[in-house]
């Protein structure tokens, strides 16, 4: 599959000069644009807008072309940043773990407000049986029942329900049949509410955004637990950045995330996101997600 290419050009009275010297000293590739992607968690026209959205903004702010690259799966943007074709990622708490572990010299740029305190929310199919609990030791009752995750290497939608079904008593070999791996959020929903699986996972935030839109058809799925929250999304830039767009690149792309929240156009940007602002992140708070994919095998 081919990845999907849009360049978001800097203002256009900019002479191209002003590209190069956007970033201080300058290298044989200080004029290309940025490349920025994320992980395809969502539908992929919401995940689109917000993507260009937020490329337009960066090339704005740093003055240099900035191109949204589409990506097809969760490996693809931990693989293309390895190697290069990629150089800002915003990464689910697991999939930034693993490409941190591939790139041990990658940089953090930061994390969403509210991505400090993230959640899931286990939902299910009314004519399941289950009904909402309050406690993890409830999603008990997930166990014989036909179970979807979304991607499989996703933070919220497998990687933390999956420690939370462990930690009330249910590996996922006490499901009904192998679980499925839906792909998305929005298509765990589907599948939930179809009746297609009796039981799923998904991101709180997709769910609650999926509710405000009347999306949800609450006669058919329910929402049964929102889980304890852990860190998930965060942006990583790849380590060649310093040389390729100058030094002191990254700080100046820091600059520019953390204060998103103090102008219009960023504030714009931030509500796609489903946030407030955005904040420091640091390797040692994806500890615990890092021990849940040590456990799922999920680290290589």
């Amino acid at each position: 599959m081919v990845s999907r290419r849009r360049v978001i050009q800097a203002a256009a009275a900019l002479p191209a000069l002003s590209f190069l010297a956007a970033c201080g000293s300058s290298s044989e590739d200080s004029s290309r644009p940025l490349r920025v992607s994320a992980i395809p968690d969502q539908d992929p026209d919401v995940l689109t807008e917000r993507e260009e959205a937020f490329a337009e903004y960066l090339a704005k702010k740093l003055e240099r072309d900035v191109e949204y690259v589409a990506v097809p799966d969760y490996s693809a943007s931990v693989a293309q940043l390895g190697t290069g074709d990629l150089d800002l990622v915003f990464y689910g708490g697991l999939t930034g773990v693993q490409a941190r572990r591939q790139n041990p010299d990658v940089t953090i740029i930061g994390q969403r407000d509210i991505d400090e305190k993230f959640t899931s929310i286990f939902i299910a199919s009314k004519d399941s049986g289950i009904e909402p609990v309050s406690e993890v030791a409830g999603l008990s009752a997930f166990a014989g029942k036909r179970f979807t995750f979304g991607s499989e290497t996703s933070t919220s939608g497998r990687l933390m329900p999956s420690s939370f079904l462990a930690e009330a008593g249910v590996e996922e070999g006490d499901l009904a049949g192998e679980p499925g791996f839906s792909g998305s959020h929005d298509k765990t929903i589907e599948l939930v509410q179809a009746g297609t699986y009796e039981g799923g996972a998904v991101n709180a935030q997709v769910w609650r955004s999926r509710l405000e839109e009347g999306t949800v058809d609450t006669e058919k799925v329910i929402a049964v637990f929102e889980t304890p929250t852990f860190h998930d999304y965060h942006w990583i830039l790849r380590e060649e950045a310093e040389k390729d767009f100058g030094e002191g690149f990254a700080e100046k792309l820091k600059d520019a995330l953390h204060s998103m929240h103090e102008d219009k156009d960023g504030k714009s940007v931030l509500e796609l996101y489903k946030a407030g602002s955005i904040i420091d992140a640091k390797p040692e708070d994806y500890a615990r997600i890092e021990e849940a994919a040590e456990k799922l095998d999920l680290l290589g």
